[in-house]
């Protein structure tokens, strides 16, 4: 049986095409119209993944989004008509993995559908991490690019973690200002995030001008390319 997707979203014609598109790729589709019956469903279908419409009838999605996370790590794909870079990045703060702004590519969002529930079913405890041509050991603490050893800085490396981590995921500069450097300074810090993104680029990408590796989500923040 495939992985359970709840669809929580009052748009009839939305909910029909993803229907249809994530059946043929061999999902088990749930649907709710409101808020409050797709917090509950959740509960009582326990689904592998939602993907969430921020315009619903009976409340906000950022509303559902904060009820969930109260009790629940499942994944969230975020849908938003709203193109909005400070709302985008206080949802992803508040625990979305992902989100899409309408209209979007259904191929792409099957796409990002897979990578999130292949990092739900596996905890980020791997001994070795790989991504492309790039392995990460965690337990020694080395990075190759081709099974060639690339000697990172301390901070770095503990950026280039987090993001391999959270491969596929968009990490907004908050997120990784709080998981490298603390919450302390986080407003200077910001700057120091964009000057070690271009430090691994020109060590990682094999041309740093046009990065394929680690992607800038303008505004937002930064996105690991996972290419399994």
């Amino acid at each position: 049986m495939g992985a359970k997707i709840l669809v929580i979203d009052d748009e009839l014609q939305i909910r029909k095409l993803l229907k249809v598109t994530l059946q043929a790729h061999g999902f088990i589709v749930l649907e709710k119209t409101t808020g409050s019956d797709g917090v509950l469903a959740v509960a009582m279908e326990r689904p592998d993944l939602v993907v969430l419409d921020l315009g619903l009838p009976d409340m906000d999605g950022t509303e559902v989004l904060q009820k969930l996370r109260e009790w629940s790590q499942i994944p969230v794909i975020v849908l938003t008509v709203r193109d909005n870079e400070i709302e985008t990045v206080a949802l992803l703060d508040s625990g979305a993995d992902d989100y899409m702004t309408k209209p979007f590519a259904i191929g792409e969002l099957v796409a990002r559908i897979r990578v999130a529930l292949r990092h739900a079913a596996h905890a980020p405890t791997e001994p070795v991490l790989q991504v492309g041509d790039v392995s990460i050991d965690l337990a020694r603490r080395v990075v190759e690019k081709e099974k060639q050893m690339v000697r990172l800085t301390p901070i770095e490396y503990d950026l280039l973690k987090v993001l391999a981590l959270h491969a596929g995921k968009v990490m907004t500069h908050h997120q990784l200002v709080r998981e490298v450097w603390g919450e302390q300074n986080s407003e200077a810090t910001s700057h120091y995030l964009r000057v070690y993104i271009g430090h691994l680029r020109k060590k990682l990408e094999n041309d740093p001008t046009r990065p394929i590796l680690i992607l800038t989500e303008p505004g937002i923040g930064y996105r690991f390319m996972d290419f399994a």
